[in-house]
């Protein structure tokens, strides 16, 4: 079977222009693929490239080396490669990115921000305002916030926008960068129902979590990244 996402001998070095070019050696020799149902958990440290790995699937930092191959349907699109318009068109597609911090437009309520994505992941306008409120109202943000912008809530209120966002398009992998630092454990147990619904559903996931026993009760493999940040030291 084709996997949903391949990593293949993947490497990132950071340069540090304003330090006369200074290499920082992120990962190397990075090999990996999830398929449909599987949540991947990368483990390791802080600094060992576990959200640079994410960023790199998503295309928001270049591949130094390697390929990264995304299934889009019956096409196999390398986001190590592809132009700008494919890798938006990959995004609406396919990939979904819960980051660790919402970055939303300024002064649009966070039921428009929501539905935006369930509209620009395929589902019709009152689709994707059925399943925005669905999602706001089982991550228990209060109804009163709905229509305020986010910039306004608190760090745990804004994740719980982030994580509606992320999840309420049917799109069949989903990148996870720490979606639950910032939730009690009420909202995290509501996470995990909805990781493991996606994983019913045939999506497959990539996931960090802070939290041992959101891990636990969600990986259905750990990979320590600490083998591939010692590669690329080597």
């Amino acid at each position: 079977m084709i996997p949903l996402i391949a990593f293949e001998d993947v490497a990132k070095t950071f340069t540090l222009h304003l330090r006369g070019g200074l290499a920082l050696p992120v990962v190397a020799a990075v090999s990996l693929a999830v398929h449909p149902g599987e949540c991947v958990v990368l483990g390791g440290p802080s600094g060992a490239g576990k959200s640079s790995l994410l960023k790199m699937a998503f295309g928001n930092y270049r591949v130094d080396r390697g390929a990264i191959r995304i299934r889009d349907g019956a096409r196999v699109v390398d986001v190590a490669s592809a132009a700008p318009r494919e890798v938006l068109a990959l995004r609406r597609r396919v990939v979904a990115y819960v980051s660790q911090f919402l970055r939303v437009i300024p002064r649009v309520g966070a039921r428009e921000v929501v539905e935006a994505a369930g509209r620009e992941g395929g589902l019709a306008p009152e689709a994707a305002a059925r399943r925005a409120a669905a999602l706001l109202a089982r991550l228990n943000l209060p109804e009163r916030l709905w229509d305020l912008p986010p910039a306004t809530f608190s760090g745990g209120e804004q994740q719980r926008v982030n994580i509606a966002r992320g999840f309420i398009a049917d799109k069949p992998l989903l990148l996870l960068d720490e979606p639950t630092a910032s939730l009690d454990a009420v909202n995290r147990a509501v996470v995990i129902d909805l990781i493991r619904e996606k994983q019913a559903a045939g999506a497959g996931l990539i996931g960090i979590f802070h939290d041992a026993d959101v891990r636990e009760a969600v990986a259905t493999r750990t990979i320590d990244v600490t083998r591939f940040r010692e590669r690329a030291a080597a």
